[in-house]
């Protein structure tokens, strides 16, 4: 099937090259709030934040204002799914692959649930939540004597958590079930085959992650396994769809798009 691909360098909160219901799925995987990595990306995106790390480096203790940095990276974001519901159609579909982050800020250790608060906000937009997805990805944290990834105090209780090996693809529906006329050849030409249906369908995904060792560029793309990009492309959309990443990073999902005649 002949294609055709596009990449916009511009600005994902004003998605301006894009019309009105015109894009049929959106899978991406934006920068994680609260994870030291990103804290550049988001602070040139946003002078607010700068200012309240600011605030928290002077006060030498978190005060309130992690959870502000934390809900101004979510407020930047959202922009960003208010964009993506206006370009999709009724019916579209959009999955958002997000981790949750774990971080000590002012002497304090806390989870900040990301998946949560991207909820919330796609919600707001008017997005409809559906099931989401589990991956179950092999840690790479550091082991402890041997035994695995550990945070805590030892053996002792209670002083221990929880190690975070799963992120979530967060799916969203713009409105009602897309419609199609009866027999539609491009809808009957992209069915997947039963084993597929089982496996994709399934709430847990245990697929290896794709590494990201090589240098400080590769690392700063995130880029997710096209395997997860492949599964959600057929699972979500038909041959001849439009498939937007508005975060595009090393470019996995228009690849995928590419190969699977969308």
């Amino acid at each position: 099937m002949q294609t055709s691909h596009k990449i916009i360098i511009g600005n994902s909160q004003n998605m301006k090259e894009i019309g009105e219901g015109t894009v049929h799925l959106m899978v991406t995987s934006p920068p994680y709030p609260m994870i030291a990595m990103w804290d550049d990306l988001f602070c040139k995106a946003d002078s607010q934040i700068v200012e309240l790390w600011q605030k928290l480096d002077k006060k030498k203790s978190d005060s309130g204002l992690a959870g502000q940095i934390y809900t101004q990276m979510h407020n930047y974001l959202a922009k960003v799914w208010q964009e993506t519901y206006r370009v999709l159609v009724d019916g579209g579909i959009a999955c958002i692959n997000i981790g949750d982050a774990t971080r000590s800020i002012g002497g304090k250790f806390q989870l900040f649930p990301n998946h949560c608060r991207i909820t919330e906000e796609c919600e707001k937009v008017g997005f409809t939540t559906l099931p989401y997805i589990l991956w179950k990805k092999p840690t790479t944290k550091p082991q402890y004597k041997g035994k695995g990834a550990f945070l805590g105090s030892g053996f002792l209780p209670p002083n221990a958590y929880v190690t975070l090996d799963c992120e979530y693809i967060l799916i969203f529906r713009k409105r009602n079930l897309r419609r199609f006329e009866p027999h539609d050849e491009a809808r009957y030409g992209s069915a997947f085959s039963k084993v597929q249906r089982d496996e994709w369908f399934s709430q847990i995904w245990q697929i290896k992650g794709t590494r990201q060792t090589t240098s400080e560029l590769e690392r700063r793309t995130a880029a997710y396994p096209e395997e997860i990009a492949e599964r959600l492309i057929k699972m979500f959309s038909i041959k001849g769809d439009t498939v937007l990443d508005p975060f595009l990073g090393s470019g996995t999902t228009m690849k995928t798009a590419l190969a699977n005649g969308r």
